[in-house]
């Protein structure tokens, strides 16, 4: 019979195992990509010392063609809690040195626990996703996992933020979930979404397109719409998710997180007399008056390269969060179209459920002409964005 120290080595040589994830190979190649792997980046992102692993040596049980000699560490994600600038969070990150990041059953079972706990305790879940998608071998089970994650993306919605962040390929499942959540991080260059890739998509339609161009982070952030926020490395993204949340309650019961601060409430701020030019069809930049007024000037702008005729973002008064809207004379006269209702209707939403203030800096001209925006819908998008606008102020009031 082993001894208890030979257990206890036994132990520590499973999870040194299990933390070497694909292997020293796989995690240069990781690296060689300017990408970290899944347990840098929780490291880059929690509080040093805090995280607490959770389902560490959880195993798959497929035996499908071949996946019985198959060996992924972890299942291919890392999940557990730690705490952001001392509040608690759940996490998890996907691990692309581990069959690529694919889901399967296990590997989603292991998701689903950190959002059902994160739920539970009220608390964000941030989700590092580095993923080629449903572990085919695994099929059904690999699509049904995916099912229930969504059900949880739904259940959590408006209850505790969610927060995605594409820190690598991800394609077709992999893109859904983080659709679902309120605020989706990518990285320039090393992060791609898109429901097929380019290769599919030049066997369907004959069109050819690179990955980056097809759902690269700039893609997502100026076109489509998809993601909100864009950082230069996977260091500078930890950075901003952890900015991100210094701004947001833990859940929708919560109290708005306070920042101490030396700006004087009752200031009286003598540029605000300079900034509107005489002439009324001269534009000048709304992003100026609002870090005039906010505290310290510190503005965290949302969707900042989409629909720029309308600016959302955090700021803080008196040390507060407030949700900031604002038309944006600089580009289209400020004026709303299709994609700036759905901007601000989401952003108003969001702020909605969390009890987030909302400031509303108006200088608008009406709704944009023209055929395209007619038969695109806006009617009803922007039907949308002023009814939700008006039922949320009219709460607060």
């Amino acid at each position: 019979m082993a001894s208890i120290q030979e257990k206890i080595q036994e132990l520590k040589a499973m999870q040194a195992k299990v933390k070497l994830g694909g292997g020293e190979k796989r995690i240069n190649k990781q690296h060689a990509s300017g990408k970290l792997t899944a347990r840098e980046r929780i490291d880059k992102l929690l509080d040093d010392g805090s995280f607490v692993e959770i389902d560490q040596f959880v195993q798959h049980r497929c035996t499908n063609f071949g996946m019985e000699k198959v060996e992924a560490p972890g299942e291919g994600v890392v999940t557990g809690y730690g705490t952001v600038n001392g509040r608690l969070v759940y996490v998890y990150a996907q691990d692309f040195t581990v069959i690529g990041g694919s889901l399967g059953e296990m590997h989603a079972a292991k998701i689903v626990k950190v959002q059902d706990l994160a739920l539970k305790m009220g608390a964000p879940i941030i989700g590092l996703n580095d993923s080629g998608g449903a572990r085919i071998q695994e099929a059904v089970d690999a699509l049904g996992g995916y099912g229930k994650i969504f059900y949880r993306n739904t259940l959590s919605s408006g209850v505790v933020p969610q927060i995605s962040v594409i820190m690598g390929p991800c394609a077709g499942g992999a893109v859904y979930s983080p659709a679902l959540t309120d605020f989706i991080f990518m990285v320039k260059n090393t992060s791609q979404m898109f429901i097929t890739g380019p290769q599919v998509i030049k066997s369907v339609t004959a069109e050819e397109v690179t990955a980056e161009a097809l759902g690269g982070a700039m893609t997502h952030n100026s076109i489509s719409g998809v993601a909100h926020f864009a950082a230069e490395t996977d260091e500078d993204c930890m950075q901003q998710v952890r900015y991100l949340l210094s701004f947001l309650p833990s859940n929708n019961l919560d109290e708005l997180p306070l920042k101490s601060t030396d700006d004087d409430s009752n200031r009286t701020e003598a540029a605000l007399d300079s900034f509107l030019p005489d002439n009324p069809n001269q534009p000048y930049n709304m992003k100026d008056i609002i870090k005039t007024i906010v505290d310290n000037g510190e503005f965290y702008e949302a969707n900042i390269y989409y629909a720029q005729n309308i600016i959302t973002g955090f700021a803080r008064f008196g040390g507060r969060t407030v949700g900031v809207i604002a038309n944006q004379p600089m580009v289209m006269a400020g004026c709303l179209d299709i994609n700036a209702s759905d901007k601000s209707a989401r952003f108003i939403r969001f702020c909605d459920a969390f009890n987030i203030s909302l400031v509303n800096l108006v200088d608008v001209p009406g709704f944009l002409p023209g055929t395209g925006q007619e038969t695109g819908g806006i009617i009803r998008h922007s039907n949308y964005s002023q009814s939700l606008r008006r039922f949320v102020y009219g709460n607060v009031l």
